[in-house]
């Protein structure tokens, strides 16, 4: 996902109904932010239909967004949560996580909450701090000068390819997977996250998501097996023996696949996209450094400024009102996180960088009954990157050309080649 400016030349260009927010590719290559821009000021409910007779309303805005994410009784999430599932359904509905409506989501997210906040969480701390070092030790490894500095003629560094393994450190954990399955698993969810991205493509699209499902479902099913009889504290083992409607074999596997869905799929995009906006921007990066507390801010408008969770679907049940119009009970509504996020009514001079900023209530994580399960567990990751480049990392420079992600779905890069500069240490300069 491209992070534009928009600017009165670009917006003034723009006619919404001649973009095609449905294709991955314009995400990749195109102009995003413009395009909802002009929506949210002239088209805040943007009907596009497709050549193949399917349809879909787009929501720019944030208030609109908030309703339509937080009212599962207007909009259900149960038949297809992903615009690429738009007018297919989706076979686990009612059975993961993602696609029920209260009451049945609370009964499955109730017990696993307690694994991704408090005692539970605190636990894996260490092994977030330890995978982030072992991130930036490969990062600043190489020949280095007297002065304790990198050379900078050294090899780039991948910075959005290596924070892929970064939220497995605490999801391997949490689910109790083996470490060797770590980068199949990383690569798997890939695919199923944006299956017409070059790197993850396998022959087609439908292919690619093919192969990834089969993967994914069964690789779970066999953890399932080796598990039976077993005794752990894992959320892997909470699902097989949860009490309150105990779940099956399938809804175990579905709901395990969705965690590292969620997981993979969005936290290495916020990283790579803030520390792009910090080289871009040095003086916030500057900022940061003269004063540490600004890290929760740095972490939460990194999550604004990213939106990694481009997209989400949601039907009505029946007839709504949203600005700009009504969405007929039944029709499709495509809610554009990244929009929502830089409504200049909710966010002053949204298309600025800003660690200082106040009031930061985007809704990265969604909104409502639906909001992020791994919320918790993302910011205390990169806090505790940010913490670890402040005392490593004196800066980063792009060492090539940044790479975004080919997905409706998912706004992030596939690569950003970097070079990072060590800090000097007190040793060093004396």
């Amino acid at each position: 996902m491209r992070l534009t400016e928009v600017t009165p030349e670009r917006l003034a260009g723009v006619d919404p109904s001649q973009v095609d927010l449905f294709d991955p590719e314009f995400h990749a290559g195109g102009d995003p932010h413009t395009v909802w821009a002009a929506m949210r000021e002239r088209a805040p409910l943007h009907l596009s239909r497709l050549p193949d007779g399917r349809s879909f309303h787009s929501v720019t805005r944030y208030h609109d967004a908030c309703q339509v994410l937080g009212n599962h009784r207007e909009f259900t999430s149960e038949r297809g949560s992903l615009l690429n599932q738009l007018g297919h359904g989706d076979a686990a509905a009612g059975k993961m996580l993602v696609a029920t409506d209260p009451p049945r989501h609370s009964e499955l997210r109730r017990p696993l909450n307690r694994m991704f906040t408090g005692r539970g969480l605190a636990r894996s701390e260490h092994r977030i701090r330890a995978a982030v070092r072992a991130l930036l030790a490969r990062a600043l490894d190489g020949e280095r000068a007297p002065d304790g500095e990198r050379s900078l003629d050294g090899e780039p560094f991948d910075l959005a390819r290596e924070a892929t393994m970064l939220p497995m450190a605490i999801a391997g954990a949490l689910m109790d997977l083996p470490e060797p399955d770590w980068a199949d698993l990383v690569q798997w969810t890939g695919m199923a996250a944006a299956p017409q991205d070059p790197v993850f493509m396998i022959r087609n699209s439908h292919a690619t998501l093919a192969i990834a499902h089969h993967r994914l479902f069964e690789y779970f099913e066999q953890q399932y097996e080796a598990r039976k009889g077993t005794e752990g504290d894992d959320a892997f083992r909470l699902l097989m023996t949860m009490r309150d409607g105990e779940l099956t074999r399938e809804e175990v596997v579905v709901n395990c696949y969705s965690l590292l869905l969620g997981a993979n799929a969005t936290t290495p995009h916020t990283v790579a996209g803030t520390v792009l906006a910090l080289i871009e921007r040095p003086e916030q990066f500057r900022a940061v450094r003269e004063n540490p507390d600004l890290i929760p801010g740095l972490v939460e408008e990194g999550l604004r400024w990213t939106s990694p969770a481009s997209s989400f679907l949601r039907y009505a049940t029946e007839d709504v009102e949203l600005s700009g119009g009504t969405v007929p009970k039944g029709g499709a509504v495509a809610v554009w996180v990244g929009s929502a996020n830089r409504d200049a009514d909710v966010f002053p001079d949204p298309y600025r960088f800003d660690v200082t900023r106040q009031e930061n209530r985007h809704i990265a994580f969604g909104y409502g009954a639906h909001y992020c399960l791994g919320a918790t567990v993302a910011r205390l990751t990169l806090r505790i990157f940010f913490e670890e480049v402040l005392d490593t990392v004196e800066e980063f420079t792009l060492a090539g050309e940044p790479r975004h992600l080919t997905s409706n779905f998912v706004a992030g890069l596939t690569g950003l080649p970097v070079l990072a500069r060590a800090r000097r240490t007190a040793e060093a300069t004396a």
